[in-house]
C-alpha cells in the first residue's frame, strides 16, 4: 500500500472534519476552480488531493540553505538554534491541493510518467538512515495526507479482488506523507507534490498485503510531533511514529470495476454483499446515483454528465461526486507495497495539457484547419451537384472524441533525477 484511495469530499467539508478533530485550518483550498483538488472515490497516482502540513515556506521548517542534489544527506549540516525551540503556540496549519507522487526539489525537468510512480510512496525503513533522496523531506516536509479509506487487492491464484480499508469509527484518515515543491528551469510556476509513507501491516490486514500506510491519529500528540516544524531535524522519536495503526479497521470487498482508473462511483466504498441489506446504505445509492456511473468514461459519457451537480450523503455529510476526464490505461501489477492496478499514459500520445497546445506555430494551425475542412466535394465528388443531402460520415471533418483522445496521456521527457 497505497496505490489507490478514496476521498470524494469537498474541502470545506475536510475542512471541517479536520476542525472538529482539533486540526486548526488557517487556509485551504477553494471547493472548485483550476486549483481545486480531485474528489473521487477512486483517487489515482497523479490526481490532486489534500495534504495538511504546518503553514511553513517552500523550503519547509528551519533555515534556508542551499540546494543540494540526490543523495546526499541534507541541505546543509543540522544546526542547533533558537528556532528549533520556538513556541509551538505561533504553528499554523493549512491544507493545499498537491499532485500524488513526489519530485523533489531539485529535478530541473519535468520528468516521465513512470518515474513518478516510484515516488507515491515512501518506505519507513527507508528513513532510517540520514541518507537518499527523502533526507530532506523528512527533516523539514513533513505532512498528513487526508482520505476516507484506501483499496487493496487480494490475490486468489490469478484473480484479484479489491477490498476496501476504513476506520471503523468512520472518521478521516490521516496519513503520515511528505511533500516537497519544485520549479523546473526555465520555469517560474512552482509543482507541489506528495508522496504517503508505508510501514508493516497490522494483524487486520496480513491477509491482503505485508505492507499498509501509516495512519496517525486524528488530533492526537503524535500527529501534532510530525507536523511540528520546529523539529527540523530526524530523531529516533519521529522514526517511532512511523508504525502499523493500533486501531480497529472495517475490511470488506468491493466492486471491481474500481481497478479501472477513471471509474468513479460512491458504490465503490459499499461492500458488494451488502445490495440486499435494506438497512444499508447501498441502497440508498442504488436509487440516487445514475446506474452506469461506475463505467468507464470512454464508453459512458453520458453517465458521467448524469454525475455532474449530484449530490450524495455519507454519514451525513452531502458529497459532490465529479466526472473523471480520464482516458489511462490500467495495467495488472504485484508490487511490494501495493497490488494496485496501475494506470499507465498510452504511447505516443502527446502530454494532455492545453497549455502545451498553446506552443504550436499559429502558421501549423491554419495548415491543419486547412485539411480539416477541405471540402468533401474533392475527395468524393457527388454524382448529383444539386443534392441538398450530404452524408455526415463522409464530410472528412475530424471527429472531436478522436482529437480530445489524441491530446491527451503523457509525454516522455526526461529521465526523473536529470540535473
Amino acid at each position: 500500500m497505497c496505490g489507490r484511495y478514496a476521498l470524494a469530499l469537498r474541502p470545506s467539508q475536510v475542512r471541517a472534519y479536520l476542525e472538529n478533530e482539533h486540526m486548526p485550518v488557517y487556509d485551504a483550498p477553494n471547493d472548485e476552480g483550476d486549483h481545486a483538488p480531485r474528489q473521487s472515490y477512486n483517487f489515482a497516482p497523479g490526481y490532486h488531493g489534500i495534504v495538511y502540513r504546518a503553514d511553513t515556506p517552500d523550503w519547509g521548517a528551519g533555515r534556508r540553505h542551499h540546494k543540494k542534489g540526490e543523495g546526499e544527506s541534507d541541505e546543509q549540516p543540522a544546526v542547533d538554534t533558537e528556532e528549533e525551540t520556538s513556541e509551538t503556540h505561533d504553528v499554523r496549519y493549512r491544507m493545499q491541493s498537491m499532485k500524488w507522487g513526489l519530485i523533489p526539489f531539485w529535478t530541473k525537468r519535468n520528468p516521465d510518467y513512470g518515474s513518478m510512480m516510484k515516488t507515491i510512496n515512501c518506505r519507513d525503513d527507508s528513513l532510517i538512515e540520514n541518507k537518499g533522496m527523502w533526507t530532506t523531506m523528512k527533516q523539514k516536509k513533513r505532512c498528513i495526507v487526508v482520505a476516507q479509506g484506501f483499496y487493496e487487492w487480494l490475490k486468489k491464484g490469478k484473480d484479484k479482488i479489491p477490498h476496501f480499508v476504513k476506520r471503523k469509527d468512520g472518521k478521516l484518515m490521516c496519513f503520515a506523507g511528505l511533500w516537497d515543491c519544485v520549479q523546473y528551469e526555465g520555469s517560474n510556476e512552482k509543482h507541489y507534490t506528495y508522496t504517503i509513507i508505508t510501514t508493516d501491516s497490522n494483524k487486520q490486514l496480513k491477509f491482503l498485503h505485508d505492507r499498509m500506510p501509516v495512519i496517525l491519529e486524528n488530533g492526537s500528540e503524535e500527529l501534532r510531533t510530525w507536523l511540528d516544524p520546529n523539529r527540523s531535524t530526524w530523531s529516533k522519536e519521529l522514526q517511532s511514529l512511523l508504525k502499523p495503526f493500533q486501531g480497529e479497521l472495517e475490511v470488506y470487498p468491493v466492486s471491481k470495476d474500481v481497478g479501472k482508473v477513471g471509474n468513479n462511483s460512491p458504490n465503490f466504498i459499499i461492500p458488494v454483499a451488502s445490495s440486499e441489506n435494506k438497512s444499508n446504505i447501498a441502497n440508498f445509492f442504488a436509487k440516487g446515483a445514475s446506474k452506469d456511473a461506475s463505467k468507464p468514461d470512454n464508453k459512458a459519457k453520458s453517465s458521467q454528465d448524469d454525475l455532474k451537480g449530484t449530490s450524495l450523503k455519507i454519514d451525513g455529510q452531502e458529497t459532490l461526486i465529479k466526472a473523471e476526464n480520464e482516458d489511462r490505461e490500467t495495467v495488472d501489477h504485484n508490487g511490494s507495497e501495493d497490488n494496485a492496478p496501475l494506470p499507465v499514459p498510452k504511447e505516443g500520445a502527446k502530454h494532455g495539457v492545453k497549455r502545451e497546445l498553446e506552443d504550436v506555430p499559429d502558421e501549423e494551425l491554419a495548415k491543419k484547419a486547412a485539411k480539416t475542412s477541405a471540402s468533401p466535394s474533392k475527395a468524393s465528388p457527388p454524382p448529383k451537384p444539386a443534392r441538398k443531402t450530404r452524408s455526415a460520415t463522409s464530410n472528412n471533418t475530424a471527429s472531436p472524441s478522436k482529437s480530445t483522445t489524441k491530446a491527451k496521456g503523457s509525454q516522455k521527457i526526461t529521465k526523473f533525477f536529470g540535473k
